[in-house]
């Protein structure tokens, strides 16, 4: 029997929601067992305490779980309505992951192209295979209008000024060197045209992306830091190739 091809996004950072949910679980029983022979300030601080952490770390588990349930494609509309789409751009999404942003700019393009690059780590996203982002875009009914690569944005087989729009989301922060997160965004500037748009949201170093970019001569606005729909809260930097 063949198997049900089902469009699915993944959960981002799955291990790390499964453990907030786990140890806050367990610090909060621990809370409702703290022996009663204890001096009574001590018994009532320990109490509250663990059973504030506890609460604390279950709080943002389920935060980032409705994120990655609800939030990020409410978050992907956000990104996608900052460009002014004729339908003929060259498109690149970094991370793409399962195609999200990938297959949204996609659903803009007629003649246009969308190429999603990744590494393809399931830490960072549950699912995360080319076998099913190539599902989720046969699924949208776009996989004529896209191009999935493994590739790392640190070096790219692309041409100077390739590129009319580059987006991602949540990507660039898993580069853990400074100095290769600027040789990032250095690509980023390489292979996107003159007046091209390159819009990156993370939930941090979007200043030192900033900075990186403005140093290259490109004119950057940052959007957000949006608080009640993306969690990690996220900020957006839009930088403009000139």
């Amino acid at each position: 029997m063949s198997k049900i091809k089902k469009i699915n996004y993944g959960i981002d950072a799955p291990k790390i929601i499964r453990n907030l949910l786990i140890i806050g679980c367990l610090i909060f029983l621990c809370s409702l067992l703290i022996p009663d022979n204890l001096v009574q300030p001590i018994s009532v601080f320990i109490n509250r305490s663990l059973l504030t952490f506890g609460i604390a770390l279950i709080i943002i588990g389920l935060l980032m779980l409705t994120y990655a349930k609800f939030g990020k494609f409410r978050h992907r509309e956000r990104i996608i309505n900052l460009i002014n789409w004729k339908g003929d751009e060259q498109v690149l999404d970094i991370g793409t992951g399962l195609g999200l942003l990938m297959i949204g700019a996609a659903k803009k393009l007629t003649t246009g192209k969308s190429f999603g690059i990744d590494i393809f780590n399931t830490f960072d996203l549950s699912s995360n295979t080319i076998e099913q982002t190539r599902i989720n875009a046969e699924l949208e009914n776009v996989l004529q209008k896209i191009n999935i690569l493994e590739e790392n944005i640190l070096k790219t087989n692309f041409k100077d000024d390739y590129f009319d729009v580059i987006i991602s989301n949540l990507c660039l922060h898993n580069i853990n060197k400074i100095e290769e997160r600027k040789q990032a965004c250095s690509e980023i500037y390489r292979i996107l045209k003159p007046k091209g748009k390159a819009i990156i949201s993370d939930f941090k170093k979007t200043g030192e992306y900033k900075t990186t970019f403005e140093k290259l001569g490109m004119a950057v606005e940052k959007a957000g830091t949006y608080f009640f729909d993306t969690f990690p809260p996220l900020t957006i930097i839009i930088a403009t190739k000139d």
